[in-house]
């Protein structure tokens, strides 16, 4: 899926700063290896960082320098942006201005200096099998598009995908015989994750029943479909979570994120290697997946009961 370069406007682009983000997100486009979504985060980060250069009457890069870059963080966190959207800008800012050092845009290599904010790490809400069992029943038979929602809760909690990963899906990366999926994540990164029977029975159902009147022939080989016949999008598939969500009395800040939450931690508390679950979700480094390590408070306790010395 191609990423689409985020626009800025007339005035930002006319100045030669501005002009340079243009190329930076080019780059990051064609060359970059980085997910359509986080280069428009990206963009939106850095027109930002445009519109603050410009109150200031810095138009080019030679005159940007560190104490400028903080100030503007400084005012981000005064507007109480939260604290993960303050550490991705100054990324994407981060990122840029190697982008211009390597293009030798700018002859200063003040990058070291640059000291990343520092943030909490947040455990992800992760919620009881009971209640992923509720959320995966909440679908009515009687209702038109069952087999596909029932489909789509069932391969999310199966497999872990995001949201973005299951709207990309196609039939042809599907092996229902065998019980695997071939996905592309992150830095269009290719994995290959197992899928459970249940999931495989219903997406089998919903292909031999329901895709098919839904099919037309705009809609190529996606595995899910609007009722239109259109690739369903992540953001859809965000609104059906949420609307069986609330059916199932879930916790209102659920979202599609939380099922792979879920996945990975259901996983290890049955017994799963910390390794087998970063290959699964897709993770580059083995950090990311041990937080989910400390989520599971029953199996901190029995680790706790088995091996303290006085338990």
């Amino acid at each position: 899926m191609s990423a689409q370069i985020p626009s800025l406007t007339g005035k930002l682009l006319s100045l030669p700063l501005g002009q340079a983000v243009r190329d930076f997100l080019n780059y990051l486009t064609v060359e970059g290896g980085l997910s359509g979504n986080t280069i428009l985060a990206y963009g939106r980060d850095l027109k930002g960082f445009l519109e603050y250069c410009r109150s200031k009457k810095i138009s080019r890069l030679k005159q940007i320098k560190p104490v400028l870059i903080q100030n503007y963080l400084r005012v981000l966190s005064e507007s109480h942006i939260s604290e993960s959207s303050i550490k991705r800008c100054f990324v994407a800012i981060r990122m840029f201005l190697r982008f211009a050092r390597l293009t030798d845009l700018i002859d200063d290599d003040f990058l070291a200096v640059l000291e990343s904010p520092k943030i909490w790490q947040r455990l992800p809400i992760v919620c009881s099998k009971k209640q992923v069992i509720n959320l995966l029943d909440a679908p009515c038979a009687d209702e038109p598009f069952y087999l596909r929602d029932k489909a789509m809760l069932e391969m999310l909690y199966a497999t872990g995908v995001r949201a973005s990963e299951l709207a990309g899906l196609k039939c042809s990366d599907l092996n229902l015989d065998i019980g695997y999926l071939r996905c592309i994540g992150k830095g269009s990164r290719e994995r290959v994750v197992p899928v459970g029977k249940t999931a495989i029975g219903a997406a089998t159902q919903y292909l031999a029943e329901l895709r098919p009147k839904l099919a037309k022939q705009k809609s190529s080989d996606f595995f899910l479909l609007s009722r239109t016949g259109r690739p369903m999008g992540r953001i859809e598939i965000w609104r059906i979570i949420k609307k069986y969500a609330v059916r199932a009395g879930m916790p209102r800040n659920l979202t599609v994120h939380t099922l792979r939450h879920c996945f990975a931690t259901h996983l290890l508390a049955g017994g799963a290697d910390l390794r087998s679950v970063q290959e699964m979700l897709g993770h580059v480094s083995i950090a990311t997946t041990q937080i989910y390590t400390h989520v599971d408070q029953e199996r901190l306790r029995e680790i706790h009961r088995k091996f303290h010395p006085r338990p």
